[in-house]
């Protein structure tokens, strides 16, 4: 099959790159409102506002978390379609009303709604347009790009909670959904309008001259069902997967593990800021690396440290090993999804990067949905959480085996007879 290269054609510069990383990094930090760690800070005064129990808080969470597997597939086929600057508005459009109307709620009907909607607009939709923005614009350092508005926009997500929580304190959790669904409107929007191309620059190819000696992409796209055939495919599907399982469920009990390792609730919950840190340095640092070195190779890495991770969690004591679980908790957590990021468009291309990347988002966004529930059934049943920890960590280990056994991809998908 011929392809399309031109190797006399020059790709964009840093101006346009910075551009593209700026209007990825803000909507990812405006992923906040539908990301966990910021919907937190809202649990308790809406518990008390609609007077329900947290147990059906949970359980309309639950709910709004799986609700995003459903639509992540189509839109990533939107994005292929119409292209991130477009599909970035849109979604930044109607996240900002779902998170203005879901300000109404007044029941638990209500509220399961409303958490659908603001776990399908942030953490599902605006997530992945954000994440794959990057891969379709910039060529050239895609690793280290990648990483920067990822580091970027963690920071923002990081931060999220704490000016939160300033401002229920001053006015009401309805109040602030509503700012959170103007200030996206004001800050997203234009990002994508004013700071995106129209059209994305046309990609270099596997052979031609590129400045990285991983940067040229496939010789032929791969579709999407061409990817989910491949061995690589499925390596970092399920590396991203147990990686948000894990975290998500370690996370949500945090308090209560690591009180079952003497850290009084204030220490544990201390933990979180080397996490974030490392969290962001891994995001930059793996961007950087991945331009350097093979994706089975980082994916290896990875996964044993989050199985390091996932097993000392049971072990630790107050001070220093609760540092470095922190730390490599958070490295996992956000060098594993930079990872994920810059391995598609490597192997597989951009023509389909939307519609691929949208099946591991989905996987994604269910696997974190149960990873709490599990972690509290191993509890219940053992009385600790050492036992549900060993057995969660043969799945990041499963995944660096599997790792190491896959293929590369070729330049071009086979042809079936």
């Amino acid at each position: 099959m011929p392809t399309a290269t031109n190797t006399t054609t020059p790709l964009p510069g840093r101006a346009h790159t910075t551009r593209v990383v700026s209007a990825a990094a803000v909507a990812l930090a405006l992923t906040a409102p539908g990301q966990t760690a910021a919907m937190s800070v809202f649990i308790d005064p809406i518990i008390e506002d609609l007077d329900i129990s947290r147990s059906l808080v949970s359980g309309a969470y639950l709910i709004g978390s799986l609700s995003g597997t459903l639509v992540l597939p189509l839109l990533g086929r939107l994005i292929d379609r119409y292209g991130p600057r477009r599909i970035m508005a849109t979604i930044a459009a109607c996240f900002g009303l779902i998170l203005i109307v879901s300000s109404a709620a007044s029941e638990i009907t209500g509220l399961t709604a409303a958490f659908i909607g603001v776990r399908v607009g942030g953490q599902g939709a605006l997530n992945l347009v954000a994440t794959t923005t990057v891969a379709i614009y910039v060529h050239r350092r895609r690793g280290f790009a990648i990483g920067l508005s990822s580091a970027i926009g963690t920071a923002g997500i990081s931060l999220a909670p704490v000016l939160l929580e300033r401002l229920i304190a001053v006015a009401d959790w309805r109040t602030v959904w509503i700012g959170e669904g103007i200030a996206v409107w004001l800050l997203v929007i234009p990002a994508a309008l004013i700071l995106l191309p129209r059209t994305p620059p046309a990609p270099p190819r596997g052979g031609e001259a590129d400045d990285r000696p991983r940067g040229p992409l496939p010789t032929v796209d791969w579709t999407r069902g061409q990817a989910m055939r491949t061995g690589m495919f499925w390596a970092v599907a399920a590396g991203v997967a147990v990686c948000s399982l894990v975290t998500t469920g370690l996370n949500f009990h945090q308090v209560s593990l690591l009180g079952e390792r003497g850290l009084s609730a204030t220490e544990a919950a201390a933990t979180f800021l080397p996490q974030t840190i490392a969290g962001l340095i891994t995001a930059f640092g793996l961007g950087w690396l991945a331009d350097r070195f093979s994706d089975r190779v980082l994916i290896v890495l990875t996964m044993l440290l989050l199985a390091l991770a996932t097993a000392g969690a049971g072990w630790v004591t107050p001070g220093f090993t609760a540092v470095l679980y922190g730390v490599a908790l958070g490295a996992c957590a956000n060098g594993v999804r930079t990872l994920e990021a810059v391995a598609f468009p490597r192997c597989f291309g951009l023509r389909h990067l939307g519609a691929i990347r949208g099946v591991v988002h989905s996987i994604t966004v269910g696997a974190s949905a149960f990873g709490p529930l599990l972690v509290a059934m191993g509890h219940d049943v053992a009385d600790t959480y050492r036992a549900i920890l060993l057995m969660l960590t043969a799945l990041p280990v499963t995944v660096a085996i599997a790792a190491v056994l896959v293929r590369t991809p070729p330049p071009a998908p086979p042809e079936r007879h």
